[in-house]
Parts: structure tokens; C-alpha cells; sequence
């Protein structure tokens, strides 16, 4: 599991363009984001996506929340990396509370993105949803996630391709 951040700014990636005409991306000062919490069984390619205004240790807990709700008979075991909101004194709260019983953290080694699968998944979101792209406004950012996640969650084979755990 990981959260990224999907700003209205652009990732400008290679492209083709015809030859002589150099492709254009608009621009603005705008800097309108929004961020997604995301979680991917590495077995069956399923992922739990949760939007959020911010990320943040409330953000996190209530993600915990929807996946201990979602798969409230197994035992869940996250990998995540080290960001400080994985060890927020309230996260550390809910850990150590009932409902914390239900999960296990593994933590990544500090600056080792490409150990963690979801990373991929956040490339591939990226690359189709604000590679040289100009989004108007948050909810146009919004719209462009939500086809994003329905195309995911429609494919749980390409999922699993693309995080390098199928053929």
C-alpha cells in the first residue's frame, strides 16, 4: 500500500509528434491535487483505491478502516515504506487497539520506492492520467482518476502484469 498525489501540473513524458510540429502542453499556476490512498492484493490484482483531500494519519487510518472492512476475515499484511504517517502516535493507537489485531505491517528500507509494488500502479496512473495532459481544475483531475480506477478495477490480470506478478 502507498498514497500518491495526482497534481493538476503537468508530468511531461516523451510522446511522438509529427515531425516539425512539436507538441504543446498548456500550463498555469494552478496547483490543485488530489490524493489517493491505494492498496493492491499482489494475488488476485484487487485494489482499494481511497481519495482523500490530504495524506495524512487521519487520511491513513480511515483507508485501514475501508480495508478492514472489505476484507474483514483475513489477516492483512501491508508493505509500506516509511513515511510519517505510517507511524503517527494515533496509527500506533489503532495498531495496538482491537481492530489493529487485524493487520501487520512490513516497512520498507528508507529510499527503496522500487521494493514496493503500488509504485508501479502509481506509474502507470500517472502516465495515463497527467502525462502531457492539461487538467482545468481538481474536479477535472477527479474525473480523469475515476476512469483510471474503473479501467483497474475492471482488469485485475493486467494489474497483476503490471506489478510483475503474473506473465
Amino acid at each position: 500500500m502507498d498514497e500518491t498525489h495526482v497534481r493538476a501540473y503537468q508530468a511531461l513524458r516523451t510522446t511522438w509528434a509529427e515531425v516539425g510540429n512539436q507538441k504543446q502542453v498548456p500550463s498555469y499556476g494552478h496547483h490543485a491535487h488530489v490524493s489517493i490512498f491505494g492498496g493492491v492484493d499482489l494475488q488476485q490484482g484487487d485494489v482499494l483505491f481511497h481519495r482523500a483531500s490530504s495524506a495524512n494519519a487521519e487520511t491513513f487510518l480511515d483507508f485501514l478502516r475501508l480495508l478492514k472492512e472489505k476484507y474483514s476475515d483475513r489477516f492483512i499484511v501491508l508493505v509500506l515504506d516509511n513515511a510519517r504517517i505510517h507511524h503517527a502516535n494515533m496509527v500506533q493507537a489503532f495498531l495496538d487497539g482491537e481492530e489493529g489485531n487485524a493487520f501487520h505491517f512490513i516497512f520498507l528500507p528508507p529510499y527503496s520506492p522500487h521494493l514496493n509494488p503500488i509504485e508501479r500502479l502509481w506509474k502507470w496512473l500517472k502516465d495515463e492520467v497527467i502525462a502531457n495532459v492539461l487538467h482545468k481544475d481538481q474536479k477535472d483531475i477527479a474525473q480523469s482518476i475515476t476512469r483510471f480506477e474503473q479501467h483497474v478495477l475492471q482488469h485485475p490480470d493486467e494489474v497483476l502484469r503490471r506489478m510483475g506478478c503474473a506473465a
